[in-house]
């Protein structure tokens, strides 16, 4: 029997296929109906948009998180079966993966400590054998794509890859390995990496990596691969090269980023700078990837990541049209960049893998806690709804309402000690939802038309968060409120709002007022010439 994918195209005109959505991204997908498939790493960057690529291919798609609150933003959450589980839990995991068929690991620790290592070979192992004991039939995972050399000559972000495959590999369960290089879509380490040097940078010395050959492929077509993988007749056991077919030198792609996005030519050229520390730190301070995952990517990117075969072709057949060129995949970034059309980004990895974050305390939790506030309040004549925009549409592009350029200066400090500082942006211009981040923010919580809690996740020697609220005011108008807390941690922690005190006293004011400035500016836009007229004549 062969082992190829059945094909079908996205629209179908079978009717018993109708109740199916399309492909989001117009793929080729197989035919999944009556096969379960368990996605690991749900909430991350690539399982985040494969989970709706599964579903309209027509497989039973569970889901699975270490917290399922993460879920719920994601606009598939009601579509799909959800199971909370941590990876390194073998019960967990072999009640996720009762009934399946498929599991694919799309999960990695990057970015979680220097332990990664022994974290990512523990939960490999541990998945290994809860696919055997639940009698899984064939386990897909996403590896690194890296030169034959012995495992303990290979960077430690490629080693821990390697690691997994061969555990997996090993298994009594058959595991199918894809090894890719450098994934280009909207919101992916790699393509946000070039990105922001990109633009940042028109002169650009950089470390002898740049001269590296590197073989990237795009997010489209490596979820093809994915997708494709879960349909298979027969299991496979074998590890694939995966890539876009070409390779060149790192820095001809931070050029060819340069043309496809209308920018300047630039001009690039390695240094015989080697340390990979360093080469992290500048990654950090010209991205928004923070230190801790700067460094490994930064050391991964030491030698070359090209294909050695092609012999995926055999058991999937190329997409139709063929694989995406780098250029191409650019455009396509670029484009869903633009659009704010992000459904998850690099950033969701390192959520999924987060230690639980500790929720703002009500105020009666407070007793026993050094906590310090920043209490202001202020009405206005701009409508609630009004200010409730301008509170959503806060940070990235739309800035902070005041002093930009000392939260530029923060944003700095933060980077130089391995935070996100201000470069990080946010996922939707216009839109807030749960976890989506906000420069060094995160939307913890959110209810519409009405609070915004955002916590902080810059280094601060303690914990952080700001609440903007809004409530109409009886005769009309709004009233807005905007709290800072701050729960210190040790004397650093109290030495640190100690020293940025005279600051609050220049942001925050500015900030409550500006935003009712923005919001009333709103409601004038909105009001025609005619519903003026009324107004004045009323």
């Amino acid at each position: 029997m062969s082992q190829h994918a059945e094909q079908r195209p996205s629209s179908s005109s079978d009717p018993s296929d109708q109740d199916l959505p399309d492909s989001p991204l117009g793929l080729s997908l197989p035919d999944g109906a009556g096969r379960r498939v368990l996605v690991t790493g749900a909430t991350g960057y690539v399982g985040g948009r494969l989970v709706p690529e599964l579903l309209a291919a027509g497989f039973t798609v569970r889901a699975t998180a270490r917290h399922l609150d993460d879920l719920a933003s994601r606009d598939w959450f009601d579509a799909v079966e959800r199971a909370e589980a941590d990876l390194q839990e073998p019960d967990q995991v072999r009640e996720a993966m009762r009934d399946v068929h498929t599991v694919l690991y799309l999960v990695h620790s990057m970015g979680r400590g220097d332990d990664f290592i022994d974290r990512e070979r523990l939960i490999a192992e541990t998945v290994a054998q809860a696919a055997a004991d639940a009698g899984v039939q064939q386990v897909v995972f996403l590896g690194g794509l890296h030169p034959d050399k012995p495992l303990e000559d290979l960077s430690d972000h490629m080693r821990s890859r390697e690691q997994v495959s061969r555990i997996l590999l090993a298994g009594t369960v058959p595991a199918l390995v894809f090894e890719a290089g450098v994934i280009i879509g909207s919101g992916s380490v790699s393509f946000e990496m070039i990105r922001h040097l990109t633009e940042r940078l028109p002169v650009m010395p950089g470390p002898k990596w740049l001269d590296n050959r590197i073989e990237p492929i795009a997010i489209r077509d490596v979820l093809y691969y994915l997708a494709h993988a879960c349909a298979l007749s027969a299991p496979v056991n074998r590890a694939f090269d995966i890539g876009c077919g070409t390779s060149q030198p790192f820095k001809t792609m931070m050029s060819d980023y340069a043309e496809v996005a209308g920018l300047s030519k630039r001009t690039i050229f390695a240094t015989r700078l080697p340390a990979p520390r360093l080469s992290g730190f500048w990654i950090g301070m010209v991205t928004p990837i923070p230190r801790g995952i700067a460094m490994p990517l930064a050391a991964s990117m030491a030698e070359d990541a090209v294909t050695e075969e092609h012999d995926i072709a055999a058991l999937i057949p190329d997409p139709p049209g063929g694989l995406t060129p780098y250029r191409e995949a650019c455009r396509r970034a670029i484009a869903r960049q633009l659009a704010g059309d992000v459904p998850a980004t690099w950033d969701d990895d390192v959520l999924a893998v987060r230690d639980p974050a500790e929720p703002l305390p009500s105020d009666p939790e407070w007793a026993g806690h050094t906590v310090f506030t920043d209490v202001r309040q202020r009405d206005g004549e701009a409508s609630p709804h009004a200010v409730w925009r301008a509170i959503e549409a806060i940070g990235g592009t739309t800035g902070w309402y005041s002093t930009p350029v000392l939260w530029r200066i923060r944003g700095v400090m933060d980077q130089v000690l391995g935070g996100y500082g201000m470069a990080r942006g946010r996922r939707d211009p216009g839109q807030l939802k749960v976890n989506d981040h906000v420069d060094w923010w995160r939307v913890e919580a959110i209810e519409p038309g009405r609070l915004l809690t955002l916590r902080a996740e810059m280094k601060t020697g303690g914990r952080a968060w700001l609440q903007l609220g809004v409530e109409a005011r009886e005769g009309g108008g709004s009233r807005y409120r905007q709290r800072a807390v701050f729960i210190p941690q040790g004397i650093l922690g109290r030495l640190y709002w100690r020293a940025i005190l005279p600051f609050h006293a220049l942001v925050f004011p500015a900030m409550a007022r500006n935003i009712l400035a923005a919001a009333q500016e709103m409601d004038d836009q909105s009001m025609t010439p005619r519903s003026k007229a009324v107004e004045v004549a009323a």
